[in-house]
């Protein structure tokens, strides 16, 4: 982490190989965050982590910053998955609170205003996001109806979209996380683990414009299966107490 929290928000965006998707992302999220007309927008940064891209990513992004003072960059010297690039990103993030969205475009940053109101509105320590109107193939949708049910019922979990990426969190509560390959998925998990408490939002979700996805039935409900199974064994070996009475 480089120094004190001294922004509102750090938004935190792991890519690879997005690269037609990054100028659009980017006008999208300055417009989002833009002052209003009475100004009081939040002060904001974007760490893009770049998880090793091999289409030339990195290389829009670093053009990118000469537009974009706001944007930071982090590169992986080697593909290391959405985790490490989330915790990679998470180190880097100077905002007191941290939102993390998808650089594909199927998350609207239109939505992160609402997620940043309803964290300071609720005093929650995590919001996360439902996608509404889902717009992927029935057999997208049905692989990740079956990972989300697996997820909750082995964590005894009530989240409706634990694959949505747009969500927001205090950034000592998130930072404070352990976190191992696959876990990105059950951040609401591991915040309610460590005490915190979560509150779920509609979102939007958009069509895939450019690019191809990451994620197949493999990883949606098979490595679901294996890393909710991993959860399930921390959640059974949490340390449980209350001091009661501390003496100088």
């Amino acid at each position: 982490m480089s120094g004190q929290p001294s922004l509102d928000v750090t938004l935190v965006v792991p890519v690879y190989n997005e690269r037609e998707n990054l100028p659009l992302l980017l006008e999208e999220i300055a417009r989002a965050l833009q002052p209003g007309r009475g100004g009081g927008g939040p002060s904001y940064e974007i760490v893009a982590v770049d998880d090793a891209s091999t289409d030339g990513s990195l290389d829009v992004l670093k053009r990118l910053t000469r537009d974009y003072p706001e944007l930071r960059i982090v590169a992986l010297a080697q593909h290391a998955g959405q985790t490490a690039a989330l915790a990679a990103g998470f180190r880097a993030a100077r905002g007191r609170a941290i939102v993390t969205l998808d650089a594909d475009l199927q998350n609207d940053p239109a939505d992160v205003p609402a997620l940043l109101a309803e964290l300071e509105q609720s005093g929650a320590t995590a919001v996360v996001g439902y996608r509404v109107n889902r717009h992927d193939s029935a057999w997208k949708r049905l692989q990740s109806h079956i990972a989300n049910g697996v997820r909750n019922r082995l964590n005894r979990e009530t989240i409706r979209d634990t694959g949505c990426s747009l969500k927001a969190f205090r950034a000592d509560a998130v930072r404070a996380l352990p976190l191992f390959n696959g876990m990105h998925r059950f951040l609401p998990t591991l915040i309610k683990m460590d005490g915190g408490t979560v509150v779920e939002v509609p979102v939007r979700h958009r069509p895939r414009r450019f690019g191809r996805t990451k994620y197949g039935m493999w990883n949606r409900v098979f490595r679901s299966f294996a890393d909710a199974l991993a959860v399930r064994w921390m959640q059974r070996r949490a340390l449980r107490y209350r001091v009661r009475e501390e003496l100088p």
